[in-house]
Formats: structure tokens, sequence, C-alpha cells
């Protein structure tokens, strides 16, 4: 993480958070015969913890912290499936992301009850649905405490929009898109002024968005029912938003990249493409690989379609660390309502906890490498909207199958007229 995405907690809030948790991490549970414990924490992306863990450490000096982390949660998925499976690897405590998480709540024995250490004293630290999509069916076992929302928004380039004629401040941006046919429209504009820009980075960003704003208005679920059944080709909100990202694929109007790639990373540093869907999360990465190439230049409007989350994660604690007792407490701390708060300043990640949203470190933040984009109000926004959107145990597999097939459109290796054909028949491969 970049030095200019750290900043220090506030004095009140670091007060907060050593003396909330002061009592943490005591015992010799788990310890070695010095007392040292030193915990590892495996996340993806841009969590904004690194502050966070010197704060911890700071009022629990038996305790270090060693973060891995890796950019992609592509590259992350089969990293943590790997641990699971054999059980060994894993760091004490564990980023579960949304898409992940279904298929660890089948094996909860993999992981430690948060119930048993303080968990059941925490629920009204998140929003409600958050809460309860890391507690087992029967009520029994706490595996995982929510972490972010990923509210919805779009990033733009200002100065290609201004290169093209379009306007660039972010209210009149959003007015130009207030759906997703009017954000093509504005598109096929822009891509007949900018022959050396694309309007967008792919069709991943926009499929995972509209999947999720369809299901969420719709029937609650996406590639699967809350039976765990498959309904790709049933559901209509899959279909819709199949149908949608196909366009700007015919329309030659994407680079074809998926977020988090190297080449996308490298494509942050040039003019490749001028808007991306983005969460509030992708904040973050956007700042780390455009660095101070794009401080400036991007700025943040609402997002088509008016509502929906894409991604956010859990804290987990697998059933092979030797420190559970301690490794509970760091993922307490982490997603306490102050460490939420401390994760947003450092990454933009927005609050599942709603005392940390109403903080004025969350709600009246503005972005200064967005234009000063006010991201409190306009993530706020979206959460307080967000429907949540069931996701079954196999729904990654799925969702990169059918990525795969949309950049073999752009790629000219699947013809438009038998794309959803050969999704669907990816997306069934995918789910056995």
């Amino acid at each position: 993480m970049r030095a200019s995405m750290r900043r220090g907690l506030s004095t009140a809030v670091a007060a907060l958070l050593v003396g909330g948790l002061a009592a943490a991490c005591g015992g010799d549970d788990g310890s070695s015969g010095d007392g040292k414990v030193e915990l590892t924490v495996d996340v993806f992306g841009e969590p904004g913890y690194e502050e966070l863990y010197k704060q911890y450490e700071a009022s629990h000096p038996n305790v270090t912290i060693k973060q891995r982390k890796v950019s992609s949660l592509d590259d992350f998925k089969p990293r943590i499936q790997q641990w699971m499976a054999t059980g060994s690897g894993a760091g004490d405590v564990v980023m579960l992301e949304e898409g992940i998480l279904p298929l660890y709540m089948q094996q909860p024995d993999k992981f430690v009850n948060l119930f048993d250490h303080g968990g059941k004293e925490l629920e009204q630290n998140f929003v409600s649905w958050k809460w309860q999509a890391g507690v087992t069916p029967d009520g029994k076992q706490l595996v995982g405490l929510g972490t972010d929302v990923g509210a919805l928004a779009m990033c733009y380039r200002t100065d290609l929009f201004d290169k093209a004629g379009l306007p660039t401040e972010r209210d009149k941006v959003s007015e130009l898109w207030p759906t997703w046919d009017d954000y093509l429209k504005v598109g096929q504009d822009f891509q007949s002024k900018m022959k050396d820009s694309k309007w967008l980075d792919g069709p991943t960003a926009v499929w995972r968005v509209t999947v999720l704003q369809q299901a969420g208005a719709g029937p609650g679920h996406s590639y699967f029912d809350k039976s765990n059944e498959l309904v790709f080709s049933t559901n209509p909100a899959v279909k819709s938003s199949f149908d949608t990202a196909l366009k700007f694929e015919q329309n030659k109007l994407t680079a074809d990249m998926s977020i988090f790639t190297p080449p996308w990373q490298t494509a942050l540093k040039r003019d490749t493409f001028a808007t991306v869907p983005c969460p509030s999360w992708m904040l973050g990465g956007i700042k780390e690989f455009s660095g101070d190439y794009g401080k400036g230049k991007w700025d943040v409007a609402a997002v088509p379609g008016g509502s929906g989350y894409w991604g956010g994660s859990w804290l987990a604690v697998p059933k092979q660390t030797d420190h559970a007792k301690e490794a509970a407490e760091l993922a307490k701390f982490l997603t306490s309502p102050e460490g939420q708060v401390g994760a947003f300043k450092a990454a933009n990640v927005f609050p599942s906890s709603p005392q940390a949203a109403k903080d004025p470190a969350v709600a009246e933040a503005k972005d200064e490498y967005f234009n000063n984009a006010p991201v409190g109000e306009i993530f706020g926004e979206m959460v307080a909207k967000a429907q949540p959107v069931y996701l079954g145990p196999k729904n990654e597999d799925v969702r990169q199958a059918v990525e795969n097939v949309l950049i073999s459109v752009g790629q000219g290796k699947v013809d438009a007229g038998e794309a959803w054909n050969k999704a669907v028949e990816e997306a069934e491969k995918a789910a056995r």
C-alpha cells in the first residue's frame, strides 16, 4: 500500500482502539514460551489494515502481525482452497470474500467458532444481512465477522472525458447515464471521438455489477437459488445482465481486461480506458496502480442503475491456527466500528458497521486523489439501498467461466450470437 494511502487514526479513534481492546490477547492459548505471538493475516486487494496493525501491536506488545497480500481475488481463491483442503498453510486470520464465503459456510468445522470468543456481543456492530451471512444456518456458529460493503459508483477519467467533449463535473456526468443503455450510448459517442482509449476496462466489471443489481432488485439470488440449484439459464436477472455486458463487447467499447490482472494494473498508468464500475474498495486499487500518473485525473460519479454493491468480505479464523484466541481478538479488532473507520480512511473500503458509516470521518469524507469526490456521501447512499444477493458455494467458479466467454467474444474467439449458449454450457460445467 502506498504511503499516500496511509493516514493515521485520529487521537480519539486511537484511544478507542487501545482502550476498548486493551484486555484482548492476554492469555497463553497458543503462545510461545516467552509469551510472544506472531499472527499472519491473509488478504487480497487493499483492505487498508497497515495502520491498524500498528495500533494493535502498540496496545498488545506480545503480538506481532504479518500480512500476506495478493492483488487479485482470482489469485487468492486457489490459495485459500488449497490451505483449507490440506488443513495447513493458512494464516491465523483469513479474508473470505462474498463469493468465497458460501463454500466455507458449508464447511464450518474448518473454522474457529467466533461465538466462543465474544462474538455474540457484536451483532449490533453490523448491518443485519452482513452479520447473518457469517452465521451458520442453524445459528450455532459465527464463521466470519464482516469487513466492508462494496458500495457502487463509477470511476471516470476527467481528462479523457474533456478530450471527448463530454462534461467532467461529477453531477453532470451522473446525469449522462441513469441506465446502462444510457451508459452504452455515451460510450459509443466517446469511442467515435477517442480512437486510442477504450470506454471501459472490460466486460467483467459490468457483468458483475449488473448481475448483483438485477438479482438484488429481483429474486435475491443470481447463478444459484437458495437451495444451491443452478438457475443460471432460467434466472432473468442473469440473462439481462449477460446481454448488457455483451453489448459492450459487440460495440468494441472495452479493453478486454479483468480487474487487478497485470495488464489492468499497467493500463492504469496509461490512457487505456476512461471508466470502470467502481465499488468503494476499487478506489484503493486505482490509487495503488495508477499512482502519481492518475492523481487528479480520476473522479467518482453515480453508477448506472442507481443502487447495488459488489464485493465485501469477512474475517475468519481457520481451525489450523495455533493462536485461536489471539487471532479471534485481532479479527474482532479489525472489524470493530473503530477498525472499520480506520480501514476506510486508508483504502476507501466502506464500512458494514452502521456506527462506522455514521462517523464524520466516513460520512463526510472526501478523496483528494479523486478530485475531492465526496466518497462518504456517494457510497453511503448506495449502502443504504443495497439489497443482499444469495451466492451459491460455486459462485466464483461459474463467474470466472462466464467472464472467460465474454472476454473471448471481444477477442474474436466466440461469436456473439453463440455467446449465451456458450455461457450456459460453461456455467453448467463449472457448477458440477
